[in-house]
């Protein structure tokens, strides 16, 4: 049977500052792919979403940060910026289905599963994504290994198969967040104290937007033991530190919840993109807000992040963590 294919990339940020051969959504990044698809004799489009992406993704990123939290952008932009608005292109073209080259799965019954490769798995990354949307989604990479995938791509002779990965957020890449921070959102560097938690200084530091929850390196305080930031506070321009022992968290306390199946279902949450999910238990409390009891102690869940709420392997909600 045959089978149309056109090939789409999307154009979602641009910026002089950013370097473009490392970021994957730049005009440079637009042409490579454009050369890539018509060397395989497929037709190409390209989708120019800035708007969209700076008002949805970039302003949140930077109100985050000036209200002392640690956003996660690439949920945002794969629940409701990117994949969205390329359903809605694929329905302009008579297109039936969207296959991306994320690593995951969806079950039979329409949910995000979990890749076969735990080291690349973005389920996690997609969890905001609409079962709606979902459904239109194919995920031929979902049941590979990264080393198969280059080695099939050096069988096709595709010029990408060892392209350097990228590993910064895209509008970051080739720029330092505190540099983006200040050019974009004018959180600029503010001295301020770092305290114990008994309240007591114990050092200074440029800006408490430099630090999140759980951070260990570059707090640069001289201790007995190692210390971690506890907690910022963006209003007094503070930042607390201590020991490790001092981040573990019982609970968990999400906002904008959403569930796709009973609370009594979630049996696991990931509270971090590369975190090992952890067993919990789940109360809504009719707000979208819940409770995520946890059946071992996490290290620093960060406000801001987002809750990633399993069963077993497969994602059945998603929240942000509050704080």
């Amino acid at each position: 049977m045959l089978v149309d294919v056109v090939a789409l990339t999307l154009e979602l940020w641009a910026d002089p500052a950013t370097d473009a051969e490392r970021s994957c959504c730049s005009p440079s990044a637009v042409l490579g792919a454009r050369g890539l698809a018509h060397s395989m004799g497929l037709p190409h489009f390209t989708l120019d979403l800035r708007d969209a992406f700076r008002a949805g993704v970039v302003e949140p990123f930077l109100a985050g940060y000036a209200a002392g939290q640690t956003p996660n952008p690439c949920v945002r932009c794969n629940g409701g910026v990117r994949l969205d608005a390329m359903v809605a292109f694929a329905d302009r073209l008579g297109a039936a289905d969207l296959a991306t080259g994320h690593y995951a799965r969806v079950t039979e019954d329409g949910l995000l599963r979990t890749a076969v490769d735990p080291a690349k798995d973005q389920s996690y990354m997609l969890a905001a994504v609409a079962p709606a949307t979902l459904a239109r989604l194919r995920f031929p990479l979902g049941g590979l290994t990264k080393p198969e995938v280059r080695a099939l791509a050096r069988e096709a002779g595709l010029a990408v198969a060892d392209k350097r990965e990228s590993q910064d957020l895209c509008f970051l890449a080739g720029t330092g967040k505190a540099a983006f921070l200040a050019r974009h959102g004018g959180v600029r560097d503010r001295p301020g104290a770092i305290l114990d938690r008994a309240g007591r200084e114990v050092g200074g530091h440029a800006g408490a937007h430099h630090f999140t929850v759980g951070q260990r390196k570059g707090i640069g305080v001289a201790a007995a033991e190692p210390l971690y930031v506890l907690a910022t506070d963006a209003r007094a321009n503070t930042v607390t530190v201590g020991p490790r022992a001092a981040l573990a968290a019982g609970s968990v306390a999400v906002r904008d919840a959403v569930l796709h199946r009973p609370e009594d279902e979630v049996d696991r949450v990931k509270l971090r993109y590369r975190a090992r999910p952890l067993p919990c238990r789940v109360t809504a409390h009719g707000d979208r807000t819940l409770t995520v009891a946890l059946d071992e102690p996490a290290d620093g869940p960060a406000p801001g992040q987002v809750a990633c709420l399993m069963r077993g392997d497969v994602v059945v909600g998603h929240g942000v963590i509050a704080g």
